[in-house]
């Protein structure tokens, strides 16, 4: 597969899960641009990608500037502030793009169990962000159950699924082409995006075994799928 020359704008990327994608993309050999309120701190996020990933190509902007910089920009913030991130991108977001949306309504969001989540009148924080971008932009659901530490250690091998859920079937294999450069990392089609309402539902789940096993992270496998699966 051939490494994407485009950048890969990642809003939130000084969290924790945008930060882990930033550097298993960098290890790969894509460029990655990761966002923030501050551009300070967005730097301050890019400099340790480049640190960790001798010859990275990463760069950090405010969220408007890096959500300009591709195509494909995945939104890696906590479900409470997924609506501010998305109203301040109304500007920056143009038709054509695609947003890919990792959000888990939690009930962490405000102050409960992060064992539980939380109702979403549009049926999943997916399809809210989906109501909230401008005409023309597309959203896309994934990366609800891979586990941030993980990602943030390279030396940790990956061998999980990530349920890609989206109602254009061109916009959810690009998705999962961009995945699918991560070592360990199938795409699997889940589906139209009211899916996610599902999916998203099996991050309180996935941490509850967690807790339970008393284990870092344990993640998904689809058995019985064709090796082209995408």
């Amino acid at each position: 597969m051939s490494t994407p020359s485009e950048p890969i704008p990642i809003i939130g990327g000084t969290g924790a899960l945008g930060a882990g994608l930033a550097r298993r993309w960098a290890k790969a050999g894509v460029p990655v641009v990761l966002g923030s309120r501050s551009a300070e701190r967005a730097e301050e996020a890019a400099a340790k990608v480049r640190a960790d990933v001798p010859g990275a190509e990463a760069t950090g902007l405010e969220n408007a500037e890096a959500a300009q910089q591709g195509q494909v920009v995945f939104l890696t913030v906590p479900f409470r502030a997924q609506s501010e991130n998305l109203n301040n991108l109304r500007e920056a977001l143009r038709p054509g793009q695609i947003l890919v949306d990792c959000t888990v309504p939690l009930a962490a969001a405000v102050s409960g169990k992060a064992t539980r989540s939380l109702g979403v009148w549009q049926g999943s924080a997916a399809q809210q962000a989906q109501e909230m971008v401008p005409d023309g932009v597309t959203v896309v659901a994934a990366l609800h159950t891979v586990g941030a530490p993980t990602l943030a250690n390279l030396d940790a091998e990956l061998g999980e699924d990530i349920l890609v859920c989206g109602d254009k079937k061109a916009d959810k294999a690009r998705v999962a082409r961009l995945i699918k450069l991560i070592p360990g990392l199938r795409a699997v089609n889940a589906g139209a995006l009211e899916m996610a309402r599902i999916v998203e539902q099996l991050t309180p789940l996935l941490i509850s075994i967690n807790k339970r096993h008393k284990i870092k992270h344990s993640g998904i496998r689809v058995t019985g799928l064709p090796d082209n699966t995408g």
